[in-house]
């Protein structure tokens, strides 16, 4: 744009600002709505300004709000996203590092075709695996409880935390690996001394998006689980009337940290290569 005429620059800003008002006008309207009581809403409509700011919204939100008939608030679900999002982040991107690795650095028979074979799980929307999923989780008698959203989302998330990890573990030098080869080191020691020293920009784009993946599902949390054993997305749409949008900025807080606190570190670790 440099030299370019002052009207084409001011263009480029203006698109710019525009698709930024329709991401943040509706998260505005949201963070407005939640601090203002149902009956402040029903009587002036969502689009105005508070008569005052108040946090009951919230502590209705937390312990009384109705969530498929019963009312004891999201604090349940809330905790059940929390007990899915870790654990399956952690198995996902756990495998999904060793997978890399072997795929980078070990290479095998029919080596492109297994890894091609496990990307492809990245481009199959999800609706498609529920019918499997259906199955599974029934022989396993898991519906309904979060040890079969952990196992779902353990497996969904492979793909990418694979075709992140090879990503980034094929452009370690070749050398490096004989090097240790040559002192004596096997498999797992080259994987534990070598290379996961050299992995903690890739783990942290791992982390992130797992975790936010896994925590802003909806529609595996809908299909195998109901009432107080959903996750925190799945019960917003089941709940009554009265503190929504509260309820859906306690549900935003968790990525909305990630955000803030991770954000850099992951633009980081994919231009260190994540992705190529």
């Amino acid at each position: 744009m440099r030299g370019g005429p002052a009207w084409s620059r001011l263009a480029v800003y203006a698109i710019l600002v525009g698709f930024g008002a329709i991401y943040l006008v509706p998260a505005l309207l949201v963070l407005n709505a939640a601090f203002r009581t149902s009956h402040d809403v029903a009587q002036h409509g969502l689009i105005a300004w508070p008569e005052r700011l108040s946090v009951a919204p919230f502590v209705f939100a937390w312990t009384e709000a109705c969530v498929s008939g019963t009312c004891k608030g999201i604090a349940s679900n809330f905790f059940n996203s929390i007990r899915i999002a870790l654990p399956a982040t952690l198995i996902a991107t756990a495998i999904g590092a060793v997978n890399g690795y072997a795929l980078s650095h070990w290479r095998f028979p029919g080596a492109s075709i297994v890894f091609g074979a496990i990307v492809l799980g990245a481009f199959m929307p999800p609706q498609t695996t529920l019918l499997p999923w259906a199955w599974t989780i029934g022989k396993l008698h898991l519906f309904n409880s979060v040890y079969g959203l952990i196992l779902i989302h353990s497996v969904q998330g492979l793909a990418l935390s694979t075709l992140f990890a090879r990503s980034f573990y094929v452009q370690v030098p070749r050398d490096l690996i004989k090097a240790a080869q040559v002192d004596g080191a096997g498999f797992w020691r080259i994987f534990f001394r070598v290379m996961l020293p050299l992995s903690s920009p890739i783990l942290i784009v791992m982390v992130i998006w797992q975790f936010t993946q896994v925590w802003n599902d909806f529609l595996f949390g809908v299909v195998f689980s109901t009432g107080s054993g959903q996750p925190v997305t799945a019960a917003l749409q089941s709940m009554g009337q009265g503190s929504s949008a509260a309820a859906v900025l306690i549900a935003s807080i968790p990525p909305l940290l990630i955000y803030f606190f991770g954000g850099r570190y992951f633009v980081r670790g994919l231009t260190m290569g994540a992705i190529r």
